[in-house]
């Protein structure tokens, strides 16, 4: 009730009527059913109009520190949080990599949408970059289909850093279903998994035409802040 009264009554008509979004192919949605949708990631705002723009409600994996914020501030980026379906993970590496991976198979089990971004993180420059293979893992285990989904000109709106979002028109290009049931069972082999993994990173690069580098977004954020 909680999702579809942010959705519906409070969250969704206000940032439609300021940043009238478009979306492309929203009948590539399955009406029924557990899937995942694979998103670029340009902008924090992404987990806002994604939501916004299909019928079916979605859950992302979100950083647990978003969930334990004091003062008003953590109040308020809570109850976002809450409004836009992000659940909260550890994402610390290690145990707690098996738990995020546990946690989305739970939600794919009840037969719902799962968004998760195989980048990892936020594109720093626009590109699209090397994908995790965690979304290859649950869509197999899951028996599941991916959807690629593109955002555009959400990183326009409100670029990294930015705290004040600019009134730019937005939208979401959302591609064709991708059948991995072709790889049932083989879900531990990590030759498979880095296969699933870069064929969706190639759906999404030609969705979006983004221009694609072949190396961790995480990577290229440790350059640029002076680490390895």
């Amino acid at each position: 009730m909680f999702y579809w009264l942010m959705k519906y009554v409070v969250i969704g008509p206000i940032v439609k009527a300021i940043w009238r979004p478009w979306v492309v192919g929203r009948r590539n949605i399955p009406v029924e059913g557990a899937a995942i949708l694979a998103s670029n990631h340009l902008s924090v705002s992404d987990s806002v109009f994604l939501p916004l723009m299909i019928d079916r409600p979605v859950s992302f994996l979100a950083k647990s520190d978003y969930f334990t914020g004091k003062g008003l501030k953590g109040w308020a980026t809570r109850v976002f949080m809450k409004a836009t379906g992000q659940i909260p993970i550890d994402r610390s590496g290690g145990k707690a990599s098996e738990a995020s991976l546990n946690t989305g198979l739970q939600v794919l089990g009840r037969g719902d949408l799962l968004g998760i971004y195989p980048e990892g993180t936020r594109s720093p420059d626009g590109r699209l970059y090397r994908g995790r293979t965690g979304i290859a893992r649950m869509a197999l285990e899951a028996h599941v289909p991916v959807v690629p989904v593109v955002m555009v000109d959400t990183d326009t709106m409100m670029p990294i850093g930015t705290t004040v979002p600019r009134v730019v028109r937005v939208g979401v290009v959302i591609g064709e279903p991708i059948d991995f049931s072709r790889f049932a069972g083989m879900e531990g082999d990590r030759y498979i998994l880095r296969s699933v993994t870069d064929e969706i990173m190639v759906a999404l690069q030609r969705l979006g035409e983004q221009q694609y580098d072949d190396v961790y977004a995480s990577t290229v954020k440790d350059r640029a802040t002076g680490g390895a």
